[in-house]
Formats: structure tokens, sequence, C-alpha cells
């Protein structure tokens, strides 16, 4: 990554230069995209891809000029690290992101449902999803990772539906991206170079596991610690990397059941364990989702444009007396979490399916 002041005096400016660029240029790149719409299968498609790049250079740069002005009110950047500055912060995140979802939703015409408990065995709906985050515990909240855009997908729903604050663990790619980079150096966030199993019992390695302990201590009755135990998000050859690299290390059992999930990743219990151990009074929140997983690469997002997709999010709380204490017992743990999140997903695959089709009057943004 270059360094901080450079990506500050750079690329910030540039992204609101880029923005305005393509604001000023909507009549002609409009004009250009429904001339060209019936050499484009699909409906619309190139127009709503212009459209989708469009709204988020502009809303990169709205949060960027906030930021700044943010920096400013806080005395040149004096009182950024003070509590109230941190839930500013917070509010402008959620605000942004609550917007950003309204406006695509209803270009790419996705829903999202939420549903949860603590069992298979009763019924649950999006009260009993939202009850599952009531405030009074601090939580771990770990998730699948399964297609572009499902850590947006889980961050707007902590800050917007059950009023949570995280604490979120990131690929350190994602701060070429200036808002990104910008808000998350404000609150309490790590970005990460995410690492394999490796031949010792450290995970993801001790110094991501450090990172990630450091993130997770303090955590309140208000907070949330996101991580993504697969360590990124799925595909074949990172899983049949995993796979390998597990069965180097001398984990012949884990590489089996990593080889009988095919909706998962295997999980890397390091990043986990130190984020336990790090908050002894927090309960784990487990997510899995399904409707994004047919989107693994951007010729995958382009093709499925518009996606006209029901999302569906589903959540289990495991109280902190059932975790294991021992690195061992959590790693059979998680591994226990995760086939039961790929059996959910495998019986819920109809789940990923096309909206019927509807007017533009009709189309409504993310619920």
């Amino acid at each position: 990554m270059p360094p901080t002041w450079l990506r500050r005096i750079v690329l910030a400016p540039l992204v609101i230069v880029a923005a305005l660029v393509m604001l000023e240029l909507t009549p002609v790149w409009l004009l250009v995209a429904l001339a060209l719409t019936s050499l484009v299968p699909g409906r619309f498609r190139l127009p709503r891809l212009l459209w989708l790049v469009t709204v988020y250079l502009l809303w990169d740069a709205m949060l960027v000029i906030a930021l700044f002005g943010m920096w400013i009110g806080s005395g040149f950047g004096y009182a950024l690290r003070r509590p109230s500055f941190v839930a500013a912060h917070y509010r402008l995140g959620a605000w942004a992101l609550g917007l950003l979802f309204w406006v695509l939703g209803g270009v790419l015409r996705i829903t999202i449902t939420t549903t949860g408990s603590d069992d298979d065995n009763r019924s649950f709906g999006r009260e009993a999803f939202e009850a599952l985050f009531a405030p009074g515990t601090p939580l771990v909240v770990a998730s699948r990772h399964g297609g572009p855009g499902d850590s947006f997908i889980l961050i707007d729903t902590l800050l917007n539906e059950v009023g949570r604050e995280p604490r979120i663990v990131l690929k350190y790619t994602l701060q070429w991206d200036p808002a990104i980079d910008i808000l998350l150096h404000r609150i309490p966030a790590r970005f990460i170079v995410p690492s394999g199993f490796g031949k010792g019992r450290a995970g993801g390695g001790a110094r991501v596991e450090e990172a990630l302990a450091d993130l997770a201590v303090g955590l309140d009755a208000d907070d949330a610690f996101v991580i993504f135990p697969e360590g990124g998000q799925v595909s074949p050859s990172r899983r049949r990397a995993r796979i390998k690299r597990l069965r180097d290390a001398g984990r012949e059992e884990m590489a089996e059941r990593a080889e009988a999930m095919t909706h998962v990743m295997a999980p890397q219990p390091g990043g986990m364990h130190a984020a336990l151990d790090a908050a002894p009074d927090a309960d784990v929140v487990f997510i899995a989702h399904t409707g994004l997983d047919r989107l693994a690469t951007l010729r995958d997002v382009w093709r499925e444009l518009p996606m006209d997709k029901e999302l569906t999010m589903r959540a289990w709380r495991v109280p902190r007396s059932e975790i294991p204490d021992d690195l061992d017992g959590r790693a059979a743990w998680l591994f226990d979490w995760f086939a039961r999140i790929d059996a959910w997903i495998d019986a819920h695959a109809a789940l990923d399916r096309p909206l019927p089709r509807r007017s533009a009057r009709e189309t409504s943004p993310i619920e």
C-alpha cells in the first residue's frame, strides 16, 4: 500500500475529481450507454453499471468531504479519538451505508430478509434476528464470506438494524478506497494481510492474531467484533489451497472435514481464538447468508445485472458458557459451526432466486 500521507493527499482528492467528472459527463455516457443497449445483453445492463459507478464515486467523494470537515471540527485531528467523535463517525457511517443501499437497492433490485434464533428447532424471523443482538453483552460476530458486498451488508445491518457499533477486521487492500480508509482509521478497526494455517498452531499468523486481540480488548455492551474466519471470499482455488495447507500442516482430519463442506471454506481458528481470549465476556453470533453465492468475480456481477435477488441472512447466538477455552477445542467447535452453516446454505439454496419482475414504480430499495 502507498503510505498514509500519499493516500490522503493524492487518492482522496482524486476520488472527488473522478466523481465530479463522472457527474459532469452523465448526459454523454448515458446517451452512449443507451445507444449501445441493443448490443449488450440484459435489461439496460450498461446504463445500470455506469450509474452504479457514478453513484459509488459520488458516495465516496461525499464521505471524504464530510470526514475532512470532521477532521477540521476536531481541532485538525486533535480530538478525533475522543468518544464523542468516534460515536459521530459511527453515525456518519450508518447514515452513509443506509443511503448507499437505498440507492443501490433500487438499481440492482435486491431485498434482504433477516432471520435468527439460538437453535434450529423453533420458528424465527426478523424480530428474533434483532433479539440476538440485544445490547447488554459484547459480541463476536463471525460471518461466512460468500460474495462481494456481504461485508457491507453485514455492517449496515449491525449499524442500522440492531444498533451495534462494529469493530471491523478488513483486508488491507480496502485502504485503496479513500472513504473506507479514512473512516475506518478513526473507529476501532484493523486492516490485515490474511494468511493461512502454516506449520505452527497460530492459525492466521502471530502478528495478525496480536492485532485482532488488541482490537477485541475492551468490548462493551454495545460493541460487536466482526470477523470472517474463512479469511477471504470463497473460491474453488482458494478452497483447494486451504485444504492443501491443512494437510501440509498435518491436520488430516480437518482437511477431510473441509473437503466435505461445499459452500464454505475451512475456517482459520487463530483469529477467533485471539478475539475470544481478549473479550472473555463476549458471546458469539454466527452469520450465514445465501443469495450472493454465484457472484465471485466482476464477470459474475456483470452477468447478473440487474440482480433481482432476495438475500437471506441467518444468525445463531452461542452463549459464552458453550464456547471451549482451549485452541484445539475452539478449532473443532468452529469447524462444527461452519459445517452447520454449510448445511444451512445447502438447504436454503432455493432462496437464491430472482424476484418477480416489477415495473420501475414498484421497485423498492433494500429493506
